[in-house]
């Protein structure tokens, strides 16, 4: 049974850093982090292959956030550093069900599975 996930959500001032996690069961999958704020779409911030060989982020987090795996403890993380107030969102991690290319591996509907969330506020 596929099950993600989130944890290390929180509170955190401009700036500053959290690095959350999506522990996953039910095999290794290619996955993504997305987010969402309020009465805004969802929205993909960044992926990572089975292997963890490929990545690939928004542009609007490419040099601050980075995505990582470790198999062997079924987890995926990702680190923000340098958190601005408009990172402000749900974080969602999710399996990537489809197969894509490029940007098209951006696209919500190429994931299947996601989690329930975690709370990300950054205040200014």
């Amino acid at each position: 049974q596929v099950q993600l996930v989130e944890s290390g959500g929180g509170l955190v001032q401009a700036g500053g850093s959290l690095r959350l996690s999506c522990a996953t069961s039910g095999g290794v999958f290619s996955i993504g982090w997305f987010r969402q704020a309020p009465g805004k779409e969802r929205e993909f911030v960044a992926s990572i292959t089975r292997g963890g060989s490929r990545t690939a982020y928004a542009d609007a987090v490419k040099g601050r956030f980075t995505i990582s795996r470790d198999n062997a403890k079924r987890t995926v993380y990702l680190q923000m550093n340098n958190l601005k107030p408009t990172d402000t969102a749900n974080y969602y991690c999710a399996r990537r069900g489809s197969a894509c290319s490029g940007e098209g591996c951006y696209d919500v509907s190429k994931y299947d599975y996601w989690g329930q969330g975690t709370q990300v506020t950054v205040s200014s």
